[in-house]
């Protein structure tokens, strides 16, 4: 596996590297990150990696300085994983200039994630455009855990004439179901062992919306929200939305998912469940 981390060198090296497949990722890699990666070694003549933890996504008091660097260790897993480059900028490489130019993403931005996070999807639409720039791939995968920040990359890409194909990928979970997470190394022991009950209480909530019928939705949503926070989380939202715009359902022939965030201690986790 080849490491480049200026972006003419990077360029030098896909010349002539066929179909590329491309995962962009912040580092500090688990199996959710590496199954993105083997599915791109079956769709693609050339897999490349990014590993770059991109400040602009980071909103005031959040985890950018203590976000895990975990760069050898990474290089040791994309390696095993049949990663062919992996592209590590520096900030000055990315960023060689203050970033005046910002992809402004649509009204989703404000939704969900977004309210709880204003100027995220700023940030990751940029770098991602930017990423895109440097890589050109023909192929880009992205995990279904993020699902908001899928449908958002998917619309930037349709809506610029990005000759890209995006590709969600299904969501890897823990023997007991925690979503695989880069922010799960931050639980303590015994929130680690509480924090199943997130994907626990979404199964509940599908489960009842399919017994109960789409018309107790509201009601549900409740339910679910306050059995985490009786259990000491703090939940940020739990909410049925049309999978595709995210907006509140209006039929119960809607394709839907479940989407909630909720702070365990001083993690906040995320995760979804398509209905």
């Amino acid at each position: 596996m080849q490491l480049q981390h200026s972006i003419t060198a990077l360029r030098q090296t896909l010349t002539g590297r066929g179909r590329v497949a491309f995962v962009p990722t912040m580092g500090n890699l688990h199996d959710g990150h590496l199954t993105l990666m083997r599915t791109a070694r079956q769709l693609a003549d050339t897999v490349v990696a990014s590993i770059f933890v991109n400040r602009l996504q980071f909103g005031p008091g959040e985890d950018f300085e203590r976000y895990p660097r975990t760069l050898e260790a990474d290089r040791e897993k994309l390696h095993a994983a049949g990663v062919d480059v992996l592209f590590a900028p520096t900030e000055k490489d990315l960023y060689p200039e203050t970033q005046d130019f910002f992809v402004e993403p649509s009204c989703l931005q404000n939704l969900l994630e977004g309210e709880h996070r204003p100027g995220h999807f700023r940030g990751v639409a940029t770098v991602v455009l930017k990423l895109f720039n440097c890589v050109q791939p023909q192929l880009a995968l992205f995990g279904k855990k993020d699902y908001q920040q899928l449908m958002l990359i998917r619309a930037m890409t349709r809506q610029l004439n990005l000759p890209i194909e995006i590709i969600g990928v299904d969501t890897v979970r823990a023997a007991d179901g925690l979503a695989l997470s880069s922010r799960n190394g931050y639980l303590s022991p015994t929130e680690r062992a509480e924090a199943p009950q997130l994907a626990q209480t979404l199964q509940t909530l599908k489960q009842r919306l399919r017994a109960e019928g789409f018309t107790q939705r509201a009601a549900l949503e409740q339910e679910a929200s306050a059995t985490l926070d009786a259990r000491g989380w703090q939940t940020d939202y739990i909410t049925v939305r049309r999978q595709s715009d995210l907006q509140p359902p209006e039929a119960d022939t809607e394709a839907l998912v479940i989407l909630a965030a909720a702070r365990l201690g001083s993690t906040r986790l995320i995760d979804n469940l398509e209905v």
